[in-house]
């Protein structure tokens, strides 16, 4: 048994896809678009993992009012694995430099993980780690 796909509404399809091509490699399918349901969605591959993420976007789904980067109850992050310590921090610092919110480390955590975790553009945590 094994988690098929992970699944993210957003309201900017094309730029979360460019998001996770650009800076966690992940590979899109083409477009799928349901005109009835106004859905559209990209699945993404991250390299031979087999892992996926699914971005949907449809015009009723709605943000949270005024979230201010708070932690929910519910999913907390996405982790991607990026194979070692220089790794981590490379990234870290090249999404910082893009622009993107570091919101923690990178640090070597309580229970053994070396990780940083960042925002993507909808506010969505990414945990980076060996």
């Amino acid at each position: 048994m094994h988690i098929e796909h992970l699944a993210i509404w957003t309201k900017d399809l094309e730029r979360l896809r460019e998001f996770y091509e650009t800076y966690f490699d992940a590979t899109s399918n083409s477009l799928y678009v349901n005109e009835k349901k106004q859905f559209r969605s990209y699945f993404l591959t991250f390299d031979d993992s087999g892992a996926r993420l699914e971005l949907m976007q449809r015009p009723d789904i709605e943000s949270p009012q005024n979230y201010d980067g708070t932690e929910l109850f519910g999913y907390a992050h996405l982790a991607i694995s990026v194979g070692s310590e220089d790794a981590v921090e490379r990234l870290t610092v090249r999404l910082k430099n893009d622009g993107y919110p570091v919101l923690d480390g990178p640090r070597r955590t309580g229970d053994g993980y070396y990780e940083s975790v960042v925002a993507d553009p909808d506010g969505n945590r990414i945990e980076i780690t060996i």
